[in-house]
This record gives structure tokens, C-alpha cells and sequence, in this order.
């Protein structure tokens, strides 16, 4: 943590290496192979790291038999071990998995299924294997159309780990920070903007524009998750994105939106994030719950920006839109469909929402609650002051672990909750996990 208080994203509710002797036997063998194998990049959770051996729906079973809720892990986004999915990807992986330099229908009836989720004029889709590259991918595309480097993002923003998008990740940075080309907000919050809070946000972003031309780098995009995740969850008001979408294409600059986290229909309302803030983005990127944990990530865009940036340089993803990745894909499609899953969201995420409304007048070390659907920021405060208590909710979050629920940080200081479901979670699941917090606060 640097002196400000901010916490390098990787850093929240990282296993510190605690002594052996300290775990179960057969976490302390695997943590032993994982630290003598993989070295110091290598992230665990927990101050009591999990073996986990098997997952189904919303729950993850360890190898000593015991189950999990699981409130972080939105890759599995439909579920872990989804029936659907499971059949989709053993059937294609029995038929055929290669490139996409040939032709197979898998993918074109994915690329025809995923589109018709999206408005016009974002028609065209590239596939890539993971959200990195698609934000990558997009950084290229954009600086390529605005002959611009600059990019805006948020304070506290993670846009993936490749070269050119850890640049444009903050919260990545253990020491130092992004280059010059790249400027950064406080993300929509009245904190930082008061009662305007889409007319503060689009005139940082103006001023941060304006900053970064003084300085000699041409503006080029302006990228946000649209549900801002890694700034501790800021999802409203609705349409808070519009007037600085406005402001970055006044500028000659192009709108990206990072769907990695709020798409796929976790906000309850809409297919994704974006759709809430009635903006229309020039490119938007996919990545982790796309193909429920198989490797599959997209970029979505229009036909023009395609096509001049091929028309520049060669692009080829070997396996982005392999057929079972592509057959994984549809699976989800299917499952967010005949789950009715967008309504569970919004329905379970309401009621997550009321309870912890309730459960904050009578415990002050909860803070501000935040969010949509079943993506829920939560601050844990010191009761004293009402300011950030990141200790409190690095404590929180193991007392939880202990009462076999699983929940994530976020946000600067590390200090909020991170709620990010699969979207089958149900209401006695949620239940489960407010009266667990609610027992945990109140002794």
C-alpha cells in the first residue's frame, strides 16, 4: 500500500505466504509446489488459501468436503459446472477444436447470436481469447482512427495485464504509475462531483483531455468499465455516461466501453452496462464471462474501424472463436435466456440491496452500498468517523470465509466489499450471505 492508502489491486485479500504449520496439510503442500513452481507472480486469496475440487452453480466444495457460497466469481457467469455449457463444450471438443482460418459454423452462428444483443452501428465483432486482448485490441483500433495515443480512465481502473493495457490499468501499479499519454478521473460519484455527478465527470474528463493535449499527446479514447468495478462499484445514477461520451467524441477522441465485468446482463436491467447510461460506445470489449470460464473474449465495433485498421496492419487471433470456445459461447446465450437470468438478477440484486439497507441503520461499520443487479459494492467504515476501513474489511472478508461464504475487495483503499455473484445465486443463497455478514458485525 502506498502512502495515499491506495492498495494495488492484486494486493486485496492476497494469502501473504503465512507459515505452513498454519494450514491444512494439503494446503500447505500445494501452497509449497505453487511457490516453488510459479514464482512471485503468482496471486492466492485467503489468509487460509482454498483446495477446491469440485463447483456447481453458485457454490465451490473443498477437498475436505466442505461448501462454499461463492459471491466473487463472475466468470462462471451462469453458474459453475452449467449443464449446458458442460454438454456444448464435451460435444465440440469431440468433434473438432482449430483455428479460425477455416470455416465452421459454431462460430458464425455465435458471431450471428452474440450481434443481435447489440445496436447499431456496432456490427462487426472480432474474437479474441481473453479480455486483455480485447482491450488491447480496442487501444489499437481507437489510436489507429484518432492518430491519438491519450487515453482517459478512471482512478482506480484495471483493463487487463498485456503491455499496452496494464499502461491504461492505475490500480496495476505497485509503484509509479502510467505513462504521460494516459490521464486519470475520480470515478462517477458525488464525492468527488457533487449533485452533477454526470456534468463533474464529463468536465474531468474534458479537463483531462485538455491537460494531456497541453502536454503533446493527441487524444484518442476515453475506456471505462461501466460499472466501474475497480473503483469500488459506482454504477449510478443511469445515463451518468452520456455527457462524457459527448465530451470525448467533441474532442475528436472515441468511446470504449469494458464490458468484461457488467456485461452478459449482471446489471439485471439490460444485456449491458452501457445500455444503462443510453450511450452507444464507438468499441466495446468482452472478455471472462462469455464463455462461462472457457477462453473467449471479443472486441464489437463498427464495420469502419475494422476495416481501416486491416487495411494497416494484418490482425489474427489464432484461437479467438475456436469451436468450443465459440460452443461455450452459445451455451451461455442459451442459459441467460432459458434461466431467465437478467430477471434473476435484478430480482436477487434487490433484495441483497434491501436487506443491506436495513442491516446498515443498525450496524455503522457498514458505509454506502452501491450497484446494480447482482454486482454490489459494499464500504465497511469505522463506526467512529464513518471513514474507509480497509483492516475492517480485509477482517470481514475472512470472518466470511470462515462461514463457508466467499466475497472480494475493491475500490482505492480496498476498503469495499466486491459482490459478484453467479447469476443463478438465489434468494435463500442471498439470504444465507446477509445474515452471515449481519452475525459477523453484530458480535
Amino acid at each position: 500500500m502506498d502512502p495515499t492508502g491506495k492498495k494495488e489491486i492484486l494486493a486485496l485479500n492476497a494469502f501473504a505466504g503465512a507459515p505452513g504449520a498454519a494450514l491444512p496439510l494439503d494446503v500447505a503442500r500445494l501452497v509449497e509446489r505453487r511457490q516453488r513452481s510459479f514464482g512471485a507472480t503468482s496471486v492466492l486469496f485467503y489468509a487460509r488459501p482454498l483446495h477446491v475440487v469440485h463447483a456447481r452453480g453458485a457454490t465451490l466444495t473443498t477437498a475436505d468436503g466442505e461448501t462454499f457460497l461463492d459471491l466473487y466469481n463472475n466468470v462462471p457467469s451462469v453458474g459453475h459446472c452449467h449443464p449446458k455449457v458442460v454438454a456444448a463444450v464435451r460435444d465440440q471438443v469431440g468433434r473438432l477444436n482449430i483455428h479460425t482460418r477455416y470455416l465452421f459454423d459454431v462460430v458464425h452462428d455465435y458471431a450471428e447470436r452474440l450481434l443481435a444483443h447489440f445496436p447499431a452501428p456496432l456490427t462487426k465483432v472480432a474474437f479474441t481469447c481473453t479480455g486483455s486482448e480485447s482491450n488491447d485490441l480496442a487501444l489499437r483500433l481507437a489510436r489507429r482512427a484518432t492518430g491519438g495515443t491519450g487515453v482517459v480512465v478512471t482512478q482506480s481502473a484495471y483493463h487487463g495485464n498485456t503491455a499496452a493495457v496494464t499502461e491504461v490499468s492505475p490500480s496495476s501499479y505497485r509503484t509509479g504509475g502510467p505513462p504521460a499519454f494516459v490521464r486519470t478521473v475520480p470515478p462517477p460519484h458525488p464525492a468527488y462531483y457533487g449533485a452533477d455527478v454526470a456534468g463533474g465527470f464529463a468536465h474531468a474528463v474534458r479537463g483531462a483531455i485538455a491537460r494531456m493535449e497541453a502536454d503533446g499527446h493527441r487524444f484518442a479514447a476515453l475506456l471505462v468499465d461501466t460499472i466501474f468495478s475497480s473503483d469500488g462499484v459506482h454504477a449510478d445514477p443511469p445515463g451518468v455516461l452520456a455527457p462524457a461520451a459527448a465530451a470525448a467524441r467533441a474532442a475528436g477522441g472515441l468511446l470504449i466501453a469494458d464490458e468484461v465485468q457488467p456485461g452478459f446482463a449482471r446489471t439485471g436491467t439490460h444485456m449491458w452496462g452501457f445500455a444503462r447510461h443510453c450511450v452507444v460506445p464507438d468499441i466495446v470489449t468482452l472478455g471472462k464471462p462469455m464463455g462461462n470460464g472457457m477462453p473467449l473474449g471479443g472486441v464489437v465495433t463498427r464495420p469502419g474501424l475494422l476495416e481501416d485498421f486491416a487495411a494497416a496492419f494484418g490482425y489474427f487471433n489464432t484461437f479467438g472463436g475456436n469451436p468450443v470456445s465459440s460452443a461455450a459461447g452459445l451455451a451461455v446465450l442459451d442459459a441467460l435466456a432459458e434461466d431467465g437470468l437478467k430477471d434473476n438478477a435484478l430480482r436477487v440484486g434487490a433484495h441483497i440491496a434491501a436487506r443491506l439497507a436495513d442491516l446498515r441503520a443498525a450496524c455503522p461499520a457498514i458505509g454506502e452500498v452501491r450497484g446494480a443487479g447482482l454486482y454490489r459494492g459494499i464500504d465497511i467504515v469505522s463506526p467512529a468517523d464513518g471513514s474507509p476501513d480497509p483492516d475492517g474489511a480485509d477482517a470481514l472478508i475472512n470472518a466470511l470465509r470462515a462461514a463457508h461464504i466467499l466475497i472480494g475487495a475493491a475500490g482505492p483503499r480496498g476498503h469495499t466489499l466486491k459482490l459478484r455473484p453467479p447469476l443463478c445465486l438465489s434468494l435463500e443463497q442471498a439470504d444465507q450471505f446477509v445474515d452471515a455478514l449481519a452475525a459477523i458485525l453484530k458480535r
